[in-house]
């Protein structure tokens, strides 16, 4: 379906990505039996958690959880694909369905997006295909007896990553969201595999990466500050950079001020938590919390794209989209 691209809407209006999956899996309460389905029933590997494989296994849900974001008013989808690479999938020896996952995650959002664009032509809906830290460090020794030790080489990660960009693609995703950045050594692997797959294709894709600050130091956990953080990936043309996870929306704000000072010639995204998780876990803040703390990002300019993470449904959405209705963009 034909769209404009997303860097002219970016120009005139605050966009709204969508808020957070995994706390909408959450709901459903999904047994083991269910994350197998029937092909995955006689699995020889236990695989209820693993979120990503539903896409294969619980279609029909993932899709409604799109539907129900585009619906709140999201422009931005993002796919069911957080943990949708082999170094991830082999805590569940499934390396092989990589590929698989992430076409299948990126049409499932595509259909959604394109039912909502068809809907409503004057707000096209877009797909972001997400791409997750995975669950290893390439700057930092997991090992504290030995420091020099990686579990994981650049090498590794970006292979890895190329294979996830590839299935996002052909899925049909609008752009690459490379979010929840822990570790800036891994998002330079995953920004290399996407300027690797460009090279190969000769395919320009809108980059949009994301960092986490992961507590009161105001630094990533492989020790960098918002600015720092920038700086490093500052070579590669992205489209946005900003912050999300961890923290919620009052507690991030400082660090989105800070990178949009210095990332004057990007457009700034934010998709906080609903506040910080009680002692269950779980995200007590509602939507209209988290809309007033949202609201100073929106009447002080700070962002073009603005959604949620952790804790978000489609209610906490709903607000936010309701509050940018009309407002200016942060400006270049």
């Amino acid at each position: 379906m034909q769209k404009p691209a997303i860097q002219d809407l970016l120009k005139t209006r605050i966009l709204v990505l969508d808020g957070a999956m995994g706390t909408m899996i959450q709901r459903h309460k999904f047994s083991e039996a269910d994350y197998r389905g029937a092909r995955f029933a006689n699995y020889p590997s236990p695989l209820q958690g693993n979120n990503d494989l539903l896409t294969l296994t619980q279609p029909e849900a993932i899709l409604a959880i799109h539907r129900q974001y585009f619906e709140a008013g999201a422009d931005i989808a993002e796919t069911n694909t957080f943990s949708s690479t082999s170094v991830a999938m082999a805590d569940y020896h499934m390396q092989d369905l990589v590929y698989e996952l992430n076409v299948e995650a990126a049409r499932l959002a595509k259909k959604a997006a394109d039912e909502y664009t068809k809907k409503t032509p004057d707000k096209p809906r877009y797909v972001a295909g997400s791409i997750g830290p995975t669950n290893k460090t390439a700057s930092m020794s997991p090992d504290v007896n030995d420091p020099a030790y990686r579990a994981i080489s650049f090498d590794e990660l970006k292979d890895a990553y190329y294979e996830q960009i590839r299935g996002l693609i052909d899925g049909g995703a609008d752009l690459l969201l490379v979010e929840t950045v822990f570790d800036t050594l891994n998002a330079k692997a995953a920004l290399f595999a996407i300027e690797a797959y460009k090279e190969d294709t000769g395919r320009d894709i809108p980059i949009m990466v994301s960092g986490t600050i992961t507590d009161a130091s105001g630094r990533t956990l492989s020790g960098q500050t918002a600015e720092a953080f920038f700086i490093s990936i500052s070579h590669i043309p992205v489209l946005s950079v900003g912050f999300n996870c961890a923290l919620g929306a009052d507690q991030l704000r400082p660090y989105v001020q800070r990178i949009g000072a210095i990332a004057t010639e990007r457009y700034v995204s934010a998709h906080p938590n609903a506040g910080l998780p009680n002692e269950f876990g779980q995200y007590d803040q509602s939507p209209e919390e988290m809309g007033a703390l949202i609201k100073p990002y929106i009447d002080e300019g700070l962002v073009n794209i603005i959604g949620g993470c952790c804790g978000t449904t489609p209610e906490h959405i709903k607000v936010i989209a309701e509050l940018i209705a009309g407002a200016k963009p942060r400006a270049l």
